[in-house]
């Protein structure tokens, strides 16, 4: 299956506006219906058109797999409920940390969490998803949700991720990890791609030869 190349609002960084897995994608209020049908289409999902808590930064603030959806206190009433009409189980987690979608790296086999996550918050994460929750950086840093994207084939990561950090992320989710980058050499993926077994979208600025490295990570085309 191609992968589609889009912008969201003029702005190539489409995995900070909008999420996706396998059974959905999140697209915030006012992205054109031509867009919200060629992301359905390229990967074999529901397209749910909401903004959460107030802003149109789905893929920063939601984090989820085909069990479960973990999102942020703030949470507006409104958006919750057209969720929970399209989406079977979607919890909120009352964390401080609300970029849940940046601290959360999760496929349907396992998960790997912000460090700094309190023992408490990856029991409550490991009963939404249905899958043990462990504790992972890359690169060094937290923010595995931000410098990853997992699927139930394979992971994209921060060019720089130490090897047992890869091991780490590979044996919690069951799938091989390999790097790459988006949209013109950011290192950040998720920023510029959503994916699923099905197919991927990519930011507009993402090269020829990143879309290799996804296609290869993925498992896609």
């Amino acid at each position: 299956m191609p992968i589609e190349r889009m912008d969201i609002f003029g702005n190539a960084n489409i995995g900070i506006y909008c999420f996706s897995n396998e059974r959905i994608a999140l697209l915030p209020r006012g992205v054109p219906e031509g867009k919200r049908r060629r992301v359905g289409e390229a990967l074999g999902v529901e397209v749910c058109s909401v903004d959460i808590c107030g802003f149109r930064l789905n893929g920063v603030l939601v984090a989820a797999n085909s069990n479960g959806m973990a999102v942020p206190y703030t949470i507006r009433d409104e958006e919750l409920e057209a969720l929970r009409a399209r989406f079977p189980k979607v919890e909120v987690i009352g964390s401080k940390k609300t970029a849940l979608g940046n601290l959360i790296l999760v496929n349907d086999e396992g998960a790997v969490a912000d460090p700094r996550f309190p023992s408490g918050l990856l029991k409550s994460l490991s009963r939404l998803f249905e899958v043990e929750v462990r504790r992972g950086r890359i690169s060094g840093l937290p923010y595995v949700g931000a410098l990853a994207v997992a699927t139930n084939s394979g992971v994209l990561a921060h060019p720089s991720i130490e090897e047992g950090e890869r091991r780490l992320i590979e044996d919690s989710l069951k799938v091989p990890v390999g790097t790459g980058t988006v949209n013109f050499g950011v290192p950040f993926v998720r920023a510029g791609l959503l994916a699923n077994t099905k197919g991927a979208v990519v930011g507009s600025a993402t090269t020829g030869p990143e879309l290799m490295g996804i296609s290869r990570a993925l498992g896609i085309g």
